[in-house]
């Protein structure tokens, strides 16, 4: 089933299809269409991600904290690195918030504050 998501403000609407095609499509007298191919694409998981910006570009940093509870001072390597000019970075925030609007639509509030999650016995 496919899912159609507008980018705001940018005439653009991303489709995710079953599976992991995607399409973007051009809402323009003239559609073009842009197929992405992610056959080769090495997934990584991050649960630490660190922002900085230049005046012309926004810097994603992603890493994996074995231990995100606390603990013990430790180095985190940098897994990946994501640079995006600032338009495509607020359109990537747009896509986050309705992605994250739509779980807790669906499954309920995500609390960030994981002193508010954790339950005592």
């Amino acid at each position: 089933m496919a899912e159609e998501t507008p980018i705001e403000g940018s005439g653009v609407n991303v489709t995710t299809e079953e599976g992991s095609a995607v399409r973007m499509q051009q809402q323009q007298p003239q559609q073009q269409t842009i197929t992405l191919d992610d056959s080769h694409v090495e997934a990584i998981y991050a649960n630490l991600c660190r922002v900085s910006s230049t005046p012309e570009e926004v810097i994603l940093d992603l890493a994996l904290n074995p231990n995100p509870v606390g603990g013990q001072d430790t180095t985190i390597r940098v897994s990946q690195r994501v640079i995006l000019n600032h338009f495509t970075a607020k359109r990537l925030a747009a896509l986050l918030a309705a992605t994250v609007q739509r779980h807790e639509q669906t499954f309920g509030v995500l609390e960030t504050d994981v002193r508010k999650r954790v339950r005592t016995a």
